[in-house]
């Protein structure tokens, strides 16, 4: 995953304006939870042991923030994002707006750095969000979006909501849904399908990211806690990630089994705070 070019950004220092964008937020009871899990596929990422934590009850948005949240945030506060500051973004190659685009191949090579790419031309600057107002929004740095939850009286949920949210209710289980590992005859989250990173055969009706409230929601009534875009946490990585950087779940669009099996509740990867990728997005804790 990229990580790097973009780490010399600083935090926006834009004023926070309390406004309220209507959120759906879903009240989340507190107890002794579940955390991890002693069945780590990719143990070196400190997915395990499982371990039992204390937490208060709390909500979270019942989807990621999509482009139309955040374009209200954007149009309240006049915000710009650490992309748009830095004049570039990292794009999926399959995916970059036009093959013309300036671009500079990342590190790994399926990534190029694209001047002009943002949370609203994701893809690079002939790219839009035409069609697109319920997507996730992406090209957001943990900075954009800590602004975001600023604005909106939210915060970021921590890693140990995430996961129990993510578990809809049920115990050790891997997914959202249950220990049923996707398949071409179950697919119950947009991920890729086919020879990654070459060719995506979209079997799940998607070959990048899908509408916020797509597929089934969890016991919770959340939707997509795996699969679709990866997630900003309010935590740091302390141990099995790259330590002091911020927590990302959930996995994205681009998770195949063959590669990046991270579409599990107890995966976790941890990225630069002013990375902004075509895959990355968040949603909001209260």
């Amino acid at each position: 995953m990229p990580r790097g070019e973009t780490a010399t950004a600083s935090p926006p220092t834009e004023p926070a304006r309390r406004e309220d964008p209507a959120l759906a937020l879903v009240a989340i009871p507190g107890g002794i939870v579940q955390v991890g899990t002693d069945r780590p596929m990719i143990p070196a990422n400190g997915e395990g042991p499982m371990r039992a934590v204390l937490l208060s009850p709390f909500h979270i948005s019942a989807t990621a923030v999509s482009n139309a949240d955040f374009a209200r945030f954007v149009t309240a506060t006049g915000y710009r994002t650490t992309a748009e500051r830095q004049g570039a973004g990292f794009v999926f190659h399959a995916h970059v707006a036009a093959p013309e685009a300036a671009h500079t191949p990342a590190s790994p090579s399926w990534w190029r750095r694209v001047e002009g790419a943002c949370w609203n031309r994701p893809f690079g600057p002939d790219s839009s969000l035409s069609g697109r107002e319920d997507h996730p929004v992406v090209q957001v740095s943990r900075h954009d979006a800590e602004a975001f939850c600023r604005w909106s009286g939210t915060r970021l949920p921590t890693e140990a909501e995430w996961e129990h949210a993510a578990r809809g209710g049920l115990l050790d289980q891997t997914y959202p849904w249950g220990d049923r590992a996707p398949d071409d005859a179950f697919l119950p989250c947009n991920i890729w399908q086919g020879d990654f990173p070459r060719r995506d055969e979209g079997r799940d009706g998607w070959t990048g990211t899908s509408p916020v409230a797509s597929f089934a929601p969890n016991g919770y009534g959340l939707y997509q806690m795996c699969g679709n875009v990866w997630e900003w946490t309010a935590c740091l990585a302390a141990t099995g990630v790259r330590s002091g950087d911020p927590i990302l779940k959930g996995g994205s669009h681009l998770c195949h089994a063959s590669y990046c099996h991270r579409y599990r509740i107890a995966a976790r990867m941890s990225n630069s705070p002013s990375t902004a990728t075509s895959h990355i997005g968040f949603r909001v804790a209260r």
